[in-house]
C-alpha cells in the first residue's frame, strides 16, 4: 500500500524567465553570392537576371546557340590540351581532343557544323603554335574566390599564368575567345569579369595580379591592360552597386511588389539574342536571331 508523501514545505521556484528576443540591429547583412555571369545578366538586362535567377519555375529558354557551342568545345579543348603530359601536347593531338569535346548543339545542318569544326581546329592550331607546351599555368579552369564587404565572389578562369616580374612571380589573367573580332585594349581594360578575377587572384595566390589579357582565336591577337590597385578597387565597387541594386530588387518582389517594376526591361538589338526572348512581352518584338546566325559574322569577322 503507498503512503501518502507528506506535504511540501519549500517555497514554490520561480518560473525560469522567458528568452529575450534578439534583435538583428547592427548585424552584417548578407553576403551576396555571384559569379561574372550572374552580374553581367543584371547589368544587361534585369529582366533577364530576373528570368534567369528569381523566377521559380525558370520560364523556358529558346534552342541552343551554336556559337556557344563552338566557344565551349574550344574552352575544353584548350584546357584538355593542358592536361596532356608535356611530351604530348602538340598540334596533332588537337583534332583527337577538339572531337572529343565537341558540342553538336545549335548548327543549322550537317555541312555548317562541319566547315565550323574545320575552323575551330585551324584557331586551335595556330594557337598552340604560340605556346611554349613546357610552361605550366598556375591554373586552367580554376576557380577563384573572395569576399568583399557586400560580395562573395567566384569565378572560373580560363588560365592563370605565372611570369616573372621586377620584383618577382606576378600573375595574369587569360580569357579566351572565340567569337566576334576587333577586340582591343578598351575591351580587356573595360571587363569587369577579368579585374573580378585578376582580384581574386591575388587574394587567393598572395602574388600581384594585374595584367589581364583577351585571347581572340580567330585572329590570333592579344588585347592586354595593366590594372593599378586602384582600377581593380574601382571594377570592385561597381560589381558592388550591382549587387546591391539585385539585392533591393530581390527583396522588392519578397515583400509583394511586382516583380515587372523590380526588373524591368532594357530593350535593344541584344534582345534578339536572349535566352527569354519568347517569354519577355519587350523582347518579343524583337525579331529573334536564328541559333546558327552568329557563326556568319565569325566568319566574316564581324
Amino acid at each position: 500500500m503507498r503512503r501518502a508523501g507528506r506535504p511540501s514545505t519549500s517555497p514554490p521556484r520561480p518560473r525560469a524567465a522567458e528568452p529575450e528576443q534578439l534583435g538583428f540591429e547592427g548585424m552584417p547583412e548578407r553576403l551576396f553570392v555571384c559569379t561574372p555571369s550572374r552580374l553581367g545578366a543584371y547589368a544587361d538586362c534585369p529582366r533577364r537576371y530576373r528570368y534567369s535567377y528569381v523566377d521559380r519555375p525558370a520560364p523556358p529558354k529558346g534552342p541552343p546557340w551554336a556559337h556557344n557551342s563552338l566557344g565551349a568545345s574550344v574552352h575544353t579543348a584548350l584546357k584538355n590540351w593542358y592536361a596532356l603530359p608535356v611530351d604530348r601536347r602538340r598540334s596533332a593531338a588537337l583534332a583527337t581532343l577538339l572531337k572529343g569535346t565537341w558540342v553538336r548543339d545549335g548548327y543549322r545542318d550537317p555541312e555548317q557544323e562541319r566547315a565550323a569544326f574545320r575552323r575551330a581546329l585551324g584557331w586551335l592550331e595556330s594557337y598552340v603554335a604560340t605556346l611554349d607546351p613546357e610552361t605550366e599555368p598556375l591554373g586552367v579552369e580554376r576557380v577563384v574566390a573572395v569576399k568583399t564587404g557586400v560580395l562573395a565572389f567566384n569565378g572560373r578562369a580560363d588560365r592563370i599564368d605565372s611570369r616573372p616580374g621586377p620584383a618577382g612571380a606576378e600573375l595574369a589573367i587569360v580569357d579566351y575567345k572565340t567569337g566576334r573580332a576587333g577586340l582591343d585594349t578598351d575591351d580587356a581594360r573595360g571587363s569587369q569579369a577579368l579585374a573580378l578575377y585578376a582580384y581574386a587572384a591575388e587574394r587567393v595566390f598572395r602574388k600581384p595580379c594585374r595584367r589581364v589579357e583577351l585571347h581572340h582565336l580567330p585572329t590570333g591577337t592579344i588585347a592586354a591592360h595593366e590594372h593599378s590597385p586602384q582600377s581593380l578597387t574601382r571594377q570592385v565597387s561597381r560589381a558592388e552597386e550591382t549587387a546591391r541594386d539585385i539585392m533591393a530588387a530581390e527583396r522588392s518582389v519578397a515583400d509583394g511588389g511586382d516583380p515587372d517594376q523590380a526588373f524591368p526591361t532594357a530593350p535593344g538589338p541584344r534582345c534578339g539574342w536572349c535566352d527569354y526572348r519568347r517569354t519577355c512581352p519587350a523582347g518579343g518584338q524583337t525579331p529573334g536571331k536564328e541559333p546558327w546566325a552568329a557563326l556568319d559574322r565569325v566568319a566574316d569577322g564581324g
